[in-house]
């Protein structure tokens, strides 16, 4: 069956466990039963055709497949939008079931590190295939590679579920309520670095290092982050302030102000969530590494 219509899905993963509309468009075109669950006929069909078609046979229904189905859209303005402070955010949605749909109101804002590579497609693609459940944040901000030879995606913004969704992405912490009304930003970094090395053992380029003045949580070298993603978290984080109404100079920012570096540890009225307003990840956990305070990163919170 051939279907008349081009859907923008060129930037979607499908899989089993997906339903919804998109799943039902995907069965009308194999042919196959059309229920909206992405179930193992589904996969078998996909498969089939797959074959049938020249691609690999994984079942998965994403970039490759929609272009070889002729489904995903080439109409680059239903992929991406400039927010009001002239940011361009680049839509890459997970599989629904990857995140919940909310919509909640947002009354925090959360950085963590991806502590991985730098490209924020591939990190959004890489949660959709885990078998986490809806562990995953609204943004991805990509960087330079570690290796220092690739800076394609540095800077670059991502959205990975609409806007009033939300993923459990702050794990144990002292307030649930956090976790349903927070938006999260991903930055694309490794994190710290011991004797030239990731905690994956990917050798680190000397331009990707930094020092910082005296060691955070046990590690004095960093994975850098470079000078375009602090720009961007910059308009980043002023953006998401003003559409959800999140108070973008408490919390972390105002506590730099006073304690410097400090501010980026365990906070005790960060895990409770008593406080509204920016943290990192490493305020709600002891046992967490992202983010951490370079001065350029301390500078830019100040500023807010």
């Amino acid at each position: 069956m051939v279907i008349n219509k081009i859907i923008n899905l060129k930037n979607m993963l499908l899989k089993i466990g997906s339903r919804g509309q998109q799943v039902k468009d995907l069965q009308e075109f194999l042919g196959a039963d059309v229920d909206g669950i992405f179930g193992k006929g589904t996969e078998t069909e996909v498969k089939e055709w797959q074959i049938s078609n020249g691609l690999v046979a994984d079942g998965l229904v994403g970039p490759a497949t929609w272009d070889a189905m002729g489904l995903a859209t080439t109409d680059d303005s239903e992929k991406t939008f400039e927010t009001s402070n002239g940011l361009i955010v680049n839509r890459h949605f997970l599989p629904e079931g990857e995140y919940k749909n909310g919509p909640t109101n947002k009354e925090y804002l959360f950085l963590h590190h991806t502590a991985g590579w730098h490209n924020p497609f591939n990190c959004i693609d890489q949660w959709g295939r885990d078998s986490r459940g809806a562990v995953a944040t609204e943004f991805v901000l990509g960087g330079p590679s570690v290796k220092g030879n690739n800076e394609d995606h540095d800077g670059v913004m991502v959205q990975a579920f609409p806007e009033g969704g939300y993923g459990w992405h702050l794990g144990k912490n002292g307030s649930q309520h956090m976790h349903t009304h927070s938006v999260g930003i991903e930055v694309c970094n490794f994190g710290w670095i011991k004797n030239g090395k990731t905690y994956a053992g990917t050798k680190v380029a000397d331009s990707q290092l930094v020092e910082l003045d005296k060691p955070f949580r046990g590690f004095k070298t960093w994975h850098k982050y470079s000078d375009e993603q602090i720009e961007s978290l910059d308009k980043w984080v002023r953006w998401i302030g003003e559409r959800d109404g999140i108070d973008i100079r408490a919390g972390l920012p105002s506590l730099v102000k006073d304690k410097g570096a400090d501010a980026f540890e365990f906070n005790e009225d960060a895990y409770y969530g008593k406080v509204k307003g920016i943290w990192t990840h490493t305020n709600t956990r002891k046992d967490k590494f992202d983010m951490f305070p370079q001065q350029e990163l301390l500078d830019m919170l100040m500023s807010l």
